[in-house]
This record gives structure tokens, C-alpha cells and sequence, in this order.
């Protein structure tokens, strides 16, 4: 997990739990894309730059977190590549890394704990794509 290169970013609901997240994964390899302060800012704005650092392979995941991880995980997924994925537990992070090979966690910061929330991110980091069945599947996801 030390080795991935992460991209991270939030609204302003998602900046405390942002910033704890990136403050426990302590990697050199993971960017911030903001935002920067609690202050009243646009979903869209963090969640395009990281789902582009995704899609052009410029990072491994991403992890975008706001208030209900609807409007970070409905942007990133209007990005061809990308499968981004709410988690509100484990187990979701799981099979959405087995099953869909999803490259971005989704958290909705109002709905867990921060502690939930970096068992959720080491969840999906750490989980393969299990490809067979599931890659058929996935392969039919673009349009």
C-alpha cells in the first residue's frame, strides 16, 4: 500500500475527514487536490482534477470524500475509466475493489466516523480486483 500513489481531494463537508485521511496515510505519493479549509466550496471543482490524475495514470486511486458521497462519486464517474465507488463500510470497499475494479473510494464524511473512514480507505488500497467473471463485467462498463 506504502508504494501506491494516491490522489485525494474533498468539499468542504469532506475537509476534516480529508485531511485526517491523508495525515494517516502519511505517503509521499499521495497528492492533495484540495480543497484547502472548511470554507463553502464546489464538490465539482476537487473531484474532476482527481478523477483526471486517475484516468491518465498519473495516479494509482483516489479517494474524495464529501458531505454524502453523491456528488464527488457522481462526478468522477462522468470521467471513461473511471469507477468510482460510495463506501460507508468495509465490506462495500471490498467488493467494490473485487468486483468492479474501482480506482476511486467515495466517503461520505456526514454518515461515519474518521476512524470508519480510514478502515474503508486501507480496505480498498489493499484489496485486489479478483478480474474473471467480474473483469467481463467491467470491460462492459464504458460506453
Amino acid at each position: 500500500m506504502n508504494d501506491l500513489k494516491v490522489a485525494i481531494g474533498s468539499d468542504h463537508a469532506g475537509f476534516e475527514y480529508k485531511e485526517a485521511i491523508a495525515k494517516w496515510l502519511n505517503s509521499d505519493l499521495l497528492k492533495n487536490f484540495g480543497t484547502y479549509s472548511a470554507e463553502s466550496a464546489d464538490y465539482p471543482d476537487f473531484a474532476h482534477p482527481v478523477a483526471s490524475a486517475v484516468e491518465n495514470g498519473e495516479f494509482d486511486y483516489g479517494i474524495l470524500v464529501c458531505g454524502s458521497a453523491n456528488g464527488v462519486a457522481i462526478t468522477a464517474n462522468k470521467h471513461q475509466g473511471i469507477r468510482a465507488a460510495i463506501c460507508w463500510n468495509e465490506e462495500l470497499a471490498s467488493l467494490a475493489r473485487k468486483h468492479n475494479d474501482a480506482n476511486i473510494v467515495c466517503i461520505p464524511a456526514r454518515f461515519i466516523s474518521i476512524e470508519l473512514a480510514e478502515k474503508i480507505v486501507q480496505t480498498f488500497l489493499s484489496t485486489e480486483f479478483e478480474g474473471g467473471r467480474h473483469a467481463n463485467r467491467v470491460n462492459k462498463i464504458a460506453c
